[in-house]
């Protein structure tokens, strides 16, 4: 019988196509705003094929880990996404005028825990800053005014400290804004008027970035066409005065 069977089609076997790999620098674990580069990065096999021309190569640079060492994250990266050089600083780079986009200020002001949302305000939040003062014509009398809107927080000095109980949160004491040349000029008499200055944090619901923000432009009025501005430079003090 088995000489009398016709013969079985032979099967026909596919393979699929070599994929051509590189490999990808990466991150190790989420690499947060002002971080340094110290052994959080690896090398991920990639498909050639999917890469773009900004990640980072074995290929191109095979010494990229310790060619990277010490330099800053400048925007967050997750953990298993490709270094990108956009998103780095050198270790010999100024971090804040890197981030500060053109055309605005970076400025600091002091806060305390009671200011600040309790320590919950961190970078990249929005904030409202408002001031309480005790005019001379009311008596003692304090009065509050919401003097800048929709402020984006560059910075704060907010460190976290881990002990025998468990994570502990250290409010800082200074908070640096992002603001037009106009709003540093605000915020900067605000200090000089108010008994003190509250950062009220804002819901991720009402900020608008392309919205832009506000300042309470009657602070300046009197004041922004005379007077004299301190200038500290290279280590000397000394006044310019205004038009």
């Amino acid at each position: 019988m088995n000489m009398v069977a016709p013969p079985s089609a032979p099967q026909v076997v596919e393979t699929a196509p070599q994929l051509e790999l590189d490999e990808v620098l990466v991150a190790n674990e989420d690499l947060n705003i002002g971080m340094a580069i110290d052994g959080q990065l690896r090398w991920q096999d990639w498909p050639v094929n999917a890469l773009s021309p900004d990640y980072i190569t074995r290929t191109t640079r095979p010494d990229a880990i310790d060619e990277l060492r010490g330099s800053v994250v400048r925007s967050t990266i997750a953990t298993g996404e490709p270094i990108r050089p956009i998103k780095l600083l050198g270790p010999d780079q100024s971090f804040m005028s890197s981030i500060l986009p053109s055309g605005k200020r970076a400025v600091a002001t002091q806060i305390a825990a009671d200011t600040s949302a309790g320590g919950f305000i961190l970078p990249d939040d929005y904030v409202d800053v408002i001031m309480t003062s005790r005019p001379p014509e009311r008596n003692g009398s304090f009065v509050t005014e919401t003097i800048l809107e929709n402020i984006r927080v560059l910075a704060i000095d907010q460190t976290i400290r881990e002990d025998e109980e468990g994570r502990l949160v250290q409010v800082g004491q200074t908070a640096t804004l992002e603001l037009t040349p106009r709003q540093a000029e605000i915020i900067t008499v605000a200090q000089q008027m108010a008994d003190r200055l509250t950062l009220a944090l804002r819901s991720v619901r009402d900020v608008d970035p392309e919205q832009g923000s506000k300042g309470a432009e009657h602070l300046l009025s009197g004041g922004a066409s005379g007077g004299a501005v301190t200038v500290i430079k290279s280590g000397r003090q000394s006044e310019v005065h205004t038009r």
